[in-house]
């Protein structure tokens, strides 16, 4: 850790500066404050009661898994945030993951938010999440004074369409020149981030970036989750990221599904190092080298009711036609669940 400064807390959870000279809670403290505030929620079943955990009959997750559509599989094709809802309804999604900058261009043309919600009911869509960049988790106290009130903005465009998830990523802390992150301070930035969330109705899900200086891991973003100290807090994992920065796909068996909302799904082709990997290289679920099945059974087993998600962004799939590709990753994404259901 760093000299900064960082979060303890007191027995009631709440937040508290204290320099790094100080000694801090202990492992006893952690584990009864922690349990007070539900953050051992995070682990899976086996990790808290082995016994009961092998007793527990396997989920079926075939009912359970939900398909969304993230908008950044068609962008370069420029269309409406209308004409996107209306793919994805359209293709058999149930549920929608917009970009918050498609949902403003969409009120600046003179679509109110009434009746993008219209259509998104018409067209038998959730809005799962949404993806946006506030940056509430930065260091500079007056930019992160801003960042909460831009993801305050961002929340209550998403409730507005009756969403309840929204991305939290690290968004101003992932440049290699930026400062390394506390992650005990991040978890207590998080916490705040959260406490809006109680206050607007939408939660804002701790969000993996594969490509960033700081929670580029698994284990960062769950680490600043826990150490919030909050009962809904939550991780937004993606099978490209996690690949990305390094962290392994089965490390995923270690938590609850219940703490995983929504995952981004899709996959990455072999013959690139990691640095040489970028978003653009990802590809259709299936037409990579991603474990997706071992992926899909280890969410079966955590007990994982969420949405995947399919987030591409390849160069190549934009100059298609949009309702092929929002076609294609559907049946592709439902190809890759199902072959790892039937084990």
């Amino acid at each position: 850790m760093s000299d900064a400064e960082c979060p303890v807390f007191d027995a009631t959870g709440s937040a508290a500066a204290a320099s790094s000279d100080d000694k801090g809670v202990t492992r006893r403290d952690w584990l009864r404050t922690t349990a007070a505030g539900g953050a051992l929620s995070f682990l899976t079943p086996a990790l808290i009661n082995p016994v009961e955990a092998r007793a527990m009959p396997s989920q079926s997750a075939s009912s359970s898994f939900r398909f969304c559509f993230n908008t950044s599989t068609i962008r370069g094709q420029n269309l409406t945030l209308e004409e996107e809802i209306e793919i994805a309804g359209h293709v058999g999604y149930t549920g929608i993951e917009p970009w918050i900058s498609e949902v403003e261009k969409a009120v600046e043309r003179g679509v109110s938010l009434k009746e993008l919600k219209h259509r998104l009911s018409d067209a038998g869509l959730k809005v799962e999440s949404a993806i946006g960049f506030a940056q509430w988790i930065v260091d500079d106290e007056t930019q992160r004074k801003k960042g909460l009130d831009e993801l305050h903005k961002d929340m209550d465009l998403v409730r507005e369409l009756g969403g309840t998830y929204i991305a939290a990523p690290p968004a101003g802390m992932q440049d290699q020149n930026a400062p390394t992150l506390n992650l005990l301070a991040a978890a207590d930035r998080y916490r705040a981030a959260l406490e809006l969330g109680e206050k607007t109705g939408v939660i804002p899900m701790m969000e993996v970036w594969g490509f960033s200086k700081n929670v580029s891991h698994l284990g960062e973003a769950t680490m600043i989750a826990i150490e919030s100290r909050h009962p809904k807090a939550c991780v937004l994992t993606d099978v490209y990221h996690l690949h990305k920065g390094g962290s392994d796909a089965r490390s995923l068996r270690m938590l609850n599904g219940a703490s995983l909302p929504v995952m981004h799904f899709n996959d990455y082709p072999g013959g690139k190092s990691l640095t040489e990997l970028s978003d653009a290289d990802r590809v259709y679920p299936g037409d990579g080298i991603a474990p997706l099945t071992e992926i899909v059974r280890i969410l079966r087993e955590i007990g994982f009711n969420g949405a995947l998600s399919l987030e591409l962004f390849n160069r190549d799939y934009w100059k298609d036609d949009a309702r092929t590709v929002a076609k294609t990753g559907f049946d592709k994404m439902k190809a890759a669940v199902d072959k790892g259901l039937k084990g």
